[in-house]
């Protein structure tokens, strides 16, 4: 795999990433850097970490964890879009901004990169030096997640209630894709 291609899948895995967080943004409408960094260090910390799992899990059951990781992502990111449906529809504009933490944010750092850890069974068979590859994942995830965040949060201010509404169609919407792909 050359440096090209590793670019280009370092790109191709932070869209989901890049996806909610543009979805956080919306819903947080005035980010502070810390929100914002924990967001997007979090998705890149995990973008980066799931292929090193993907790569040693291969070697033990990865016919089974393939078959159940669609399942588990959509899961995950269908049942926090559909508690942003609720909250869209029962507050009010006044309300104050989503609480961001680790707790929080971990969900969907998981669940935005279980297609990470499938890349990393991949690894192992075309003999990719695993330590750059996982350092560009995961700073290529937290660049574009931090933009994403800012960008959603401004878009965010002028939707107001309607963007958790957006967003949360945003996560199901991710979550069918990753399950029917």
């Amino acid at each position: 795999m050359t440096t090209f291609d590793l670019v280009v899948l370092a790109f191709a895995l932070a869209m989901d990433a890049v996806a909610v967080s543009l979805a956080e943004g919306l819903q947080l409408r005035r980010p502070s850097w810390r929100d914002a960094l924990l967001i997007a260090g979090m998705f890149g910390i995990f973008q980066a970490l799931m292929p090193v799992l993907g790569w040693v899990l291969a070697f033990w059951f990865a016919d089974a964890v393939s078959t159940a990781t669609p399942w588990i992502a959509c899961g995950l990111l269908s049942l926090i879009g559909a508690k942003m449906l609720w909250e869209s529809f029962h507050h009010d504009d006044g309300h104050a901004a989503a609480v961001v933490t680790i707790r929080s944010v971990t969900p969907l750092a998981v669940a935005t990169s279980i297609d990470a850890a499938a890349v990393g069974v991949t690894f192992g068979v075309l003999e990719v030096d695993v330590a750059p590859a996982v350092v560009l994942i995961g700073v290529v995830t937290l660049v574009l997640s931090l933009g994403a965040v800012f960008l959603g949060a401004r878009a965010g201010r002028h939707l107001g209630r309607w963007a958790t509404l957006v967003g949360g169609v945003i996560l199901i919407l991710i979550g069918l894709r990753i399950l029917l792909s």
